[in-house]
């Protein structure tokens, strides 16, 4: 049967990733980085066929500032995210910033990665930025709407600079959601 299915969001689970998730989220970050190569054309494979993640170390080493998760669709897994304490688009050390965030696709457009987003600032509660470069227009839509339904409406925007495209900033408090 060819369609889509709308699947439960309650089935959504969202838990912090241990070190021994470390190659899980290593083997997810080849995928999500894979996506990414359409839009940021200067990422490349490289001499062992991978794309690769220096910075996935510091999300175990340095837990006051780096945070990973896992997301699930029931037991399965269907993507991560990752976040940081400080935003290389505001100046508040306190500020949560997602860094990375996949959701396999087989999960899209489902609200599968809405409700782990919305899972994400209820576990953190405070404010956030949301950084999406305009040459991702389907993750540009996707945060767009999943933080105007948080926040009904209540966040700011501005575009930033970037190379080689602009950003645009999400910014908004967790504490004040919205309707729904």
């Amino acid at each position: 049967m060819q369609g889509k299915v709308r699947m439960d969001s309650e089935l959504v689970v969202l838990t912090p990733a241990t070190p021994s998730d470390g190659v899980l989220l290593s083997n997810l970050l080849e995928l999500y980085i894979h996506d990414l190569s359409d839009i940021f054309t200067q990422l490349e494979l490289g001499p062992d066929g991978r794309f690769g993640y220096p910075r996935l170390p510091l999300y175990f080493s340095e837990p006051d500032r780096r945070l990973a998760y896992l997301i699930r669709y029931g037991s399965r897994i269907a993507g991560f995210a990752l976040v940081m304490r400080g935003s290389p688009a505001v100046e508040e050390v306190d500020v949560h910033d997602i860094a990375e965030f996949f959701v396999m696709r087989r999960y899209r457009r489902r609200g599968v990665g809405r409700r782990a987003a919305t899972l994400l600032w209820q576990q953190l509660p405070g404010k956030w930025t949301v950084r999406v470069s305009e040459g991702n227009p389907a993750a540009l839509a996707f945060w767009t709407r999943a933080v105007a339904e948080h926040t009904g409406g209540k966040a700011t925007q501005w575009t930033r600079p970037g190379d080689p495209r602009a950003w645009r900033v999400l910014y908004f408090d967790s504490h004040e959601p919205g309707p729904g």
